[in-house]
């Protein structure tokens, strides 16, 4: 299956009135047929398998605005993220993010039990 490199964003409600036109490129139908188990299948032959805590990356609402700035990268993983096509800049930006993410999950667990082990230790 070959990607699409062109994003584009709509709404789910813009996505029902599409499709309700007929405007969809997508085989509806097929993929109404398609199991979930072969929805991962699939998913994983392109992408290779989801970690078990990728729910945990999620989040709801708009990210903070942008900044320009001039960053200088090894030139291997900047060909490496402009070979996957246009928004590369992007997927460094979700890279940074999630990194950061972690780092910010791991750093609140650590705070949490280091209470816990102070509050233990207290008694």
């Amino acid at each position: 299956m070959q990607k699409n490199e062109s994003i584009a964003r709509f709404s789910a409600e813009k996505i029902r009135r599409k499709i309700a036109r007929g405007e969809s490129k997508s085989d509806w139908k097929r993929v109404n047929g398609m199991s979930q188990a072969e929805v991962e299948r699939l998913a994983d032959k392109d992408e290779g398998p989801l970690p078990e805590d990728w729910e945990s990356a999620i989040t709801v609402g708009l990210p903070p605005a942008k900044q320009d700035i001039h960053i200088r990268l090894d030139g291997d993983i900047l060909a490496w993220f402009k070979a996957r096509g246009r928004g590369y800049q992007t997927r460094i930006n979700a890279v940074l993010r999630a990194f950061v993410q972690t780092r910010q999950r791991v750093k609140s667990k650590n705070v949490v039990r280091s209470k816990a082990h102070r509050a233990k230790e207290a008694t």
